[in-house]
């Protein structure tokens, strides 16, 4: 049966030749086109409800018809096969009537398709449109507000009044019977007046200058009448000094200082009379000078009628020369900045000498306003340095006498009543003013006898010549320490950046005679790169990590070991001892949170400083401190447990001599160096 049914399944396929063929082929084309354009068509007229309980009511058709095939095919009989072929006939006439279903639905979708991109075409253009008239709209409001907003030039002209307009001003450019009832005319009437006595200014102003130039010819004459008796003067001046240098009495110099000195203000007056005083019976080397203008300082005293005539007559003239100039807001308060920050016209100068003939000047002013004394500083040497890369802030004029005394960075001024003045004319600290007028240190204010108690606050300072004697010997030697120390370390980081610790002779014994560990680089870091670093986040958060340090990374090598040492430099240095951090990288990263050996090492450094300062002062702390670390480095590497199941020599040889390489549950390495016997032990 199954063979039956197939042979009635096959198509039959006819086969013709010639042209009646192309011909059948044509017509059928022709009819499909017309099916299609029909179908179309039809699209606007059907109901898609209906065709959709068409598809519905198709399916289930096909549904049944597919399970009564089955079933007959399963059952078998002699007339199953008839009725299996009406069954597939009728399932073929319900698929065609849903491919014609499907051909609706696809016209129906690009139908609704073409529809919807038309009408957002449309939209888009609408949309377009209405950008377009609001840019339109939003550049005539632009122009609107210019319009409204458009100044003339004239209206920053200060004219004069309307009734003295008339008053004064001719008839023929007045022309009260035209301007009174027209204020365009009348603006222009007033600007041809203003323009006419401008003329007349100028011209008056030319006379002043001939006249000028008159009397300044007539000065000349006697100034040249004069400036022939100073070189007698001079001459009989000259002649005395012979007999003043023979007789080791320099009264001419000496009288001069101490003429200049009546002008200082009173705590600049202090502080030369005890430098003075200090250097005549403490340190024969230490230069006291007076600098300025001392015609300026004076000018200061005057008595106030004459200075306020002197002021009448002077705003007088800028009346005349400046009429009507009125400055703004800004230019005021920037007068009233640089009236506020004046320094006095005399300045005095030290000149500290040290024992390798360096030299500290200091140039020490006076804020008359804010009654406080500022200093600047500079370090002058025997010999010109070759300045490192990492030596730029140590003998910087701004940090070279930083923190001379703990927490004393002058950075902020140190009389409370400035912080009012400051709000009155807009200035927030005075930190942004202290490279032009120098630091107002805690020190430079008692050295001047100025004491600024802040739980009393009193009105008026005076200053106090006790106050400065008992902190001048202190303050000198400080100063002369500061600045040992600086040059020193500018010696040391010459050496560092290329690679090279310098130990004297006097600390070859704190290190064993062999250290194979060494320094690689030493470079600066900002304050910020410090801080980021994640091995130093105990010394940020226990508060050593302050801006006024200063902060280096030193980089030690031995092999595939990398020994990275983030330093912390206080001021105070060597006074202060350096802050050591420490981050091994080998076999994996070590530091102080995960290797307790890393911590021992940083105590080594950090805690037992005293062992490595040297020779009093104590300026080789710093390199005998990077030297340890290499020492340390080695006693570290070396004590390491070598895998026996890797082959060949170890990478790190014993030798170091060791009493006992480990101690206690936490495996802790021998340290601490005994120097008499050249071994290593615990502590």
């Amino acid at each position: 049966m199954s063979s039956e049914s197939s042979k009635k399944r096959k198509p039959k396929v006819i086969r013709s030749d010639g042209a009646p063929a192309e011909g059948k082929r044509n017509r059928s084309d022709t009819e499909q086109e017309g099916k299609y354009y029909s179908e179309e068509a039809e699209v606007d007229l059907r109901d898609p409800g209906r065709d959709y309980e068409l598809y519905k009511y198709t399916c289930q058709e096909l549904q049944r018809l597919m399970a009564e095939i089955q079933d007959l095919k399963s059952r078998g009989g002699k007339d199953a096969a008839v009725e299996i072929e009406d069954r597939r006939i009728l399932s073929c006439v319900h698929f065609m009537t849903l491919k014609k279903l499907n051909r609706l639905a696809h016209i129906r979708l690009k139908k609704g398709r073409d529809q919807t991109h038309e009408a957002k075409q449309k939209v888009d253009a609408y949309h377009l449109q209405l950008q377009n008239l609001l840019y339109e709209v939003m550049h005539l409001q632009k122009e609107i507000t210019k319009c409204l907003e458009f100044k003339s030039k004239h209206e920053e002209i200060d004219l004069v009044s309307v009734e003295e307009f008339y008053e004064e001003a001719p008839p023929d450019i007045s022309k009260a019977e035209i301007t009174m009832g027209d204020p365009h005319q009348q603006t222009l009437a007033r600007l041809d007046w203003e323009l006419e006595q401008r003329k007349r200014l100028a011209e008056k102003y030319r006379e002043s200058l001939s006249n000028k130039e008159k009397i300044l010819k007539e000065i000349e004459v006697k100034k040249e009448y004069l400036s022939s008796l100073q070189p007698r003067l001079n001459s009989i001046m000259q002649a005395s000094l012979p007999v003043q240098e023979y007789l080791f009495m320099p009264f001419d110099q000496a009288h001069k200082q101490y003429e200049t000195a009546r002008h200082l203000p009173p705590p600049l007056y202090v502080l030369f009379v005890q430098a003075t005083a200090y250097g005549q019976a403490c340190d024969k080397t230490l230069s006291v000078a007076i600098e300025g203008s001392v015609e300026e300082a004076k000018a200061l005293f005057k008595p106030h009628e004459e200075s306020q005539d002197d002021e009448s007559d002077s705003d007088a003239e800028e009346e005349q020369t400046t009429k009507r100039r009125r400055p703004t807001l800004g230019v005021q308060l920037d007068d009233k900045r640089k009236e506020m920050l004046k320094r006095h016209p005399l300045s005095v100068m030290l000149d500290l000498k040290c024992k390798d003939d360096s030299v500290l000047h200091l140039t020490f002013y006076y804020l008359m306003n804010l009654n406080i004394m500022t200093v600047k500083a500079r370090v002058t040497t025997a010999t010109e340095l070759i300045t490192p890369i990492s030596a730029g802030d140590l003998l910087s004029p701004d940090s070279v006498l930083s923190c001379l005394y703990p927490g004393d960075h002058g950075k902020k001024t140190p009389n409370p009543a400035n912080q009012y003045q400051f709000d009155k004319v807009g200035i927030l600290t005075l930190r942004d003013y202290v490279l032009d007028l120098g630091h107002p240190y805690l020190w430079v204010q008692k050295l001047g006898g100025l004491h600024f108690p802040k739980e009393q606050p009193q009105q008026t300072v005076i200053a106090d010549h006790s106050l400065s004697s008992s902190h001048m010997e202190t303050t000198m030697k400080l100063l002369k320490t500061r600045v040992q120390s600086r040059l020193a370390l500018h010696k040391q980081f010459a050496s560092l950046e290329h690679g090279i610790v310098p130990v004297t002779s006097d600390c070859h014994y704190l290190f064993p005679a062999k250290v194979v560990s060494r320094l690689v680089k030493w470079v600066t870091i900002a304050h910020e790169d410090y801080v980021d670093l994640h091995f130093t986040k105990e010394i940020v958060e226990a508060g050593l990590a302050g801006d006024t340090n200063l902060y280096y990374m030193a980089l030690v090598e031995r092999g595939t070991a990398k020994l990275q040492a983030a330093v912390v430099l206080n001021p105070g240095y060597s006074s202060i001892p350096p802050i050591f951090q420490l981050c091994l990288n080998w076999k994996g990263e070590k530091t102080n949170s995960n290797d307790d050996n890393i911590r021992a090492m940083e105590g080594e450094v950090n805690v037992c400083y005293k062992e490595l300062c040297g020779p009093r002062p104590g300026h080789q702390l710093l390199t005998n401190q990077l030297q340890r670390l290499c020492v340390l480095l080695d006693v570290y590497l070396e004590t390491e447990i070598h895998d026996d199941s890797v082959e060949g020599p170890k990478e790190f040889p014993q030798e170091k001599m060791c009493l006992r390489l480990f101690r206690g549950p936490s495996r802790m390495k021998p340290f601490k160096y005994n120097h008499p016997q050249g071994f290593f032990s615990h502590r």
